[in-house]
């Protein structure tokens, strides 16, 4: 991660310096006011906390996949039809399941 921060991080005061030159603006002091070039100092910051987050959710963090979760996907991909047939399909199975345990 702290390879990643340090070639990414300092396009953040690119990106910022071009934004800033687009629109004519010396510092976001006047944009932010009483903040001076407070946020001309972080704005490296701002970019890499995105692309800490986009890291984080992509890559670090661990999808929990459970049974509910990929039979909804499923149900959820099978037409109107065949959620109607695919109901009636598994009451006969309940129902078989339930007269075969009494």
């Amino acid at each position: 991660m702290a390879c990643f921060a340090s070639l990414v991080a300092p396009f953040g005061g690119f990106f910022a310096s071009g934004f800033k030159r687009a629109f004519n603006i010396k510092d976001f002091g006047q944009s932010i006011p009483g903040h001076g070039g407070m946020t001309d100092r972080m704005d490296c910051q701002f970019l890499m906390g995105m692309f800490s987050y986009v890291y984080y959710t992509n890559i670090v963090r661990q999808n929990e996949v459970t049974v509910s979760s990929v039979v909804q996907l499923v149900i959820n991909s099978l037409t109107r039809e065949e959620q109607l047939q695919l109901i009636e399909e598994l009451s006969k199975l309940v129902g078989n399941a339930t007269n075969s345990v009494r």
